[in-house]
């Protein structure tokens, strides 16, 4: 069964950089979609990037030019490099692996941006 696992989410002021990294197992990373999500407070949970087997990238508005979303195949490893954060970026964070009818998502990391 595939299983994916965050981390790297944690509190940083304004203007700071996180990089979160979402490690799966059990399946073979290259053959999926692969996506951040993150949830705010009160809000629905959104899409924050994404990165497809082929390596097409997209980006929410909200976050193009600040985040970068890019992954390791041999690693099994997606990433979210974060620059310029700002407050409204603190939400939980979920990765998302999908590939036909099968998908996967893991169990979150918090990221708190305040001063």
């Amino acid at each position: 069964q595939g299983q994916l696992v965050e981390s790297g989410g944690g509190l940083v002021q304004p203007g700071g950089s996180l990089r979160l990294s979402c490690a799966a197992s059990g399946i073979t990373l290259s053959y999926y979609d692969t996506s951040w999500y993150r949830q705010a407070p009160g809000k629905e949970r959104e899409l924050v990037a994404g990165i497809t087997s082929a390596g097409t990238t997209k980006y929410a508005d909200s976050v193009k030019d600040r985040f970068t979303i890019s992954r390791d195949n041999v690693k099994k490893t997606l990433y979210l490099q974060m620059n310029s954060l700002v407050p409204d970026d603190t939400a939980v964070y979920y990765c998302s692996a999908r590939r036909y009818s099968a998908g996967y998502w893991g169990q979150g990391t918090q990221v708190t941006v305040s001063s």
